[in-house]
């Protein structure tokens, strides 16, 4: 057995528990068997006693006393029938045996149970022990008074216990093979049922060690419906989750590392043709500039959205709440597409209202979410596309949709594109965090972002950011 395993433990534990009670309910049988034999065997020499007595009340010991009774005594022992079975002793009035149905001198010396007979107001006592010789044996005494309450002497009746404890031995033999059978098919029982826990935990154990050194395809083989089973499932659950985000993971890095190789070239490049002569002709100067500019604006962006999630994962993603305009926020972030969306081909339709009731937000971190949502709606757009962004008062919420008539997203992938490193279409740049971090600045803001598509019809992200009531305090 392993050392501290669960089979040590149910041996030690359960076994033990099981032994003990056998051992009580024994130990207790064993005792009120005794006691039962005992009490029948005292209640057969005290039956005999009361048929001697009164034997013996018919004598007339007149005067003459304890002469009368000692005749009258020896003429009964002469006359005892069952001298095969019991033993009967006359005791004088000092408690020596005087006579005996056996035969033979009696043993000398005051009788225990005739010390107890003059004691007790019946005039009878009980005594189980060992003859001198070494017997086990059970004495009942009766004493015997005279007309003046005056004690003449006594009977004892004795009889051996060796048949009795004969009788009690082999019941405690036969518990001793109850309790010895009854703990083998306990053992076998428990060895089965514990070995039916012990392998599964095995093999659970074996897959656990392989998922962790890497072997993201081991898998259990599911035996049982129990709680084994279910463990059995949930780690394949959590195996192929673990799969499933490793995968996500190494798409993620392998997106990153495309997203930021493609501005370090352009400026890489740009440089390198600067640096061989391209500061002589100006215009190629100031385009190659703008090149630079353009993508370490953007390199700085992709670094700034990889902190932003670092912050988001650590739980240290800074917010700083007022009531902010968010109208004013949404319009500025359109703005910023508009170029874009001409030069690539997309129309841009933003339908703004003459104003919208504040919100509770930070004012950096909602306009980061909104130039998140209108980039992808843009990169996921194909040439003469579509993108419409508007509002809406509702009242107790304003809302913000920005729908676009793009790729759109398959009915499998919509469920997880806002989890963290989860790319829907691996065709068009992008990290695969933009729609995880928005999502999780919306719900700083107790807000919701809702994404609805439908694969090649297009997009459509509903986000709902509550109004701020009148002088509203911070959010803790």
């Amino acid at each position: 057995m392993r050392k501290g395993g669960i089979t040590r433990r149910w041996m030690f534990n359960s076994l033990a528990v099981i032994l003990v009670m056998l051992l009580v309910f024994g130990v207790t049988f064993v005792l009120s068997m005794r006691s039962y034999y005992y009490k029948s065997v005292e209640y057969s020499l005290s039956s005999r006693l009361d048929s001697l007595s009164s034997f013996l009340e018919q004598v007339d010991f007149g005067n003459s006393g304890g002469s009368a009774f000692a005749v009258s005594a020896r003429e009964f022992v002469e006359n005892f029938q069952d001298k095969e079975k019991v033993e009967m002793q006359i005791v004088d009035a000092d408690g020596e045996a005087v006579v005996s149905s056996t035969g033979f001198a009696p043993e000398s010396g005051q009788a225990p149970d005739y010390r107890e007979a003059l004691s007790d107001e019946d005039y009878r006592g009980v005594w189980v022990g060992h003859t001198a010789g070494g017997e086990h044996v059970m004495a009942v005494s009766l004493v015997i008074a005279g007309p003046d309450g005056t004690a003449l002497g006594g009977l004892r009746y004795i009889t051996s216990l060796s048949q009795v404890d004969r009788q009690i031995f082999l019941l405690i033999g036969v518990m001793v093979l109850v309790g010895a059978v009854v703990l083998f098919f306990v053992m076998l029982s428990g060895s089965y049922f514990i070995n039916s826990i012990v392998r599964p935990v095995a093999e659970i154990n074996r897959a656990a060690r392989q998922i962790a050194l890497g072997d993201y395809d081991s898998r259990i083989e599911k035996k049982t419906n129990d709680e084994i089973g279910e463990l059995c499932d949930t780690i394949n659950y959590m195996a192929g989750e673990i799969s499933a985000a490793e995968r996500m993971k190494n798409d993620f890095i392998s997106s990153v590392s495309h997203e930021l190789r493609t501005p370090l070239t352009a400026i890489k490049g740009w440089a390198e043709t600067l640096r061989q002569g391209g500061a002589t002709d100006q215009e190629l100067t100031e385009k190659g500039l703008d090149v630079i500019v353009g993508e370490a604006e953007r390199l700085s962006g992709i670094v700034e959205e990889l902190l932003d999630f670092s912050r988001m994962q650590g739980g240290h993603l800074v917010m700083r709440f007022g009531r902010t305009d968010v109208l004013a926020e949404l319009s500025e972030a359109v703005f910023l597409f508009r170029d874009r969306a001409v030069r690539e081909g997309i129309e841009l339709l933003y339908i703004e209202p003459e104003a919208l009731p504040p919100v509770l937000g930070d004012p950096a971190r909602l306009k980061q979410v909104f130039i998140n949502i209108i980039e992808n709606a843009i990169k996921y757009s194909n040439r003469g596309g579509r993108i419409r962004v508007e509002t809406a008062d509702m009242g107790a919420h304003v809302q913000i949709v920005i729908s676009d008539t793009g790729v759109g997203i398959s009915k499998e992938d919509l469920p997880n594109v806002k989890k963290k490193f989860y790319k829907a279409n691996k065709t068009r740049p992008g990290s695969g965090i933009g729609l995880a971090l928005a999502d999780e600045i919306i719900r700083r803001h107790k807000g919701r972002l809702d994404i609805d598509s439908e694969e090649g019809v297009g997009t459509t992200v509903t986000i709902l950011l509550p109004v701020a009531p009148p002088e509203s305090p911070l959010p803790a």
